[in-house]
């Protein structure tokens, strides 16, 4: 993987989560692949287990918006860094979450081990943000 093939596979998953298409989410997993929303938790196993859990408590349209980009890549193996912003109805900012992600592709270029770091911005510094 390069550094353009990991921005791709970002971007995909930010156009996957945007628009909730079961095909775009699977997509980007391999068959077998790991999906952990932080370390310590079990993760989810399986592509198929993968879409139906995004597709289990979607965020509403509109209510985020994501960023995310390559730090380092080193063979199948990429760290990304990005933040996560959620929106009040009225579009003013509810909360921010930075975000590390672990991810390992496979000989396709799909995601085969996914696994999430996140920090949440704290309410006092949310009004500079």
């Amino acid at each position: 993987m390069t550094q353009d093939d990991v921005q791709r596979w970002l971007d995909a998953y930010i156009d996957a989560w945007r628009s909730y298409d079961r095909e775009a989410i699977g997509a980007l997993f391999s068959e077998d692949a790991s999906y952990r929303y932080q370390p310590y938790r079990d993760p989810v196993v399986g592509r198929e287990a993968i879409v139906a859990d995004w597709l289990d408590d979607p965020d509403e349209a509109g209510s985020w918006e994501a960023r995310y980009e390559p730090y380092a890549v080193d063979g199948d193996r990429a760290v990304a860094v990005g933040e996560s912003r959620y929106l009040q109805a009225d579009g003013s900012l509810r909360t921010i979450y930075y975000n590390v992600w672990l991810l390992r592709f496979d000989g396709d270029g799909r995601c085969a081990d996914f696994v999430e770091y996140w920090r949440e911005l704290p309410e006092e510094l949310r009004s500079g943000a």
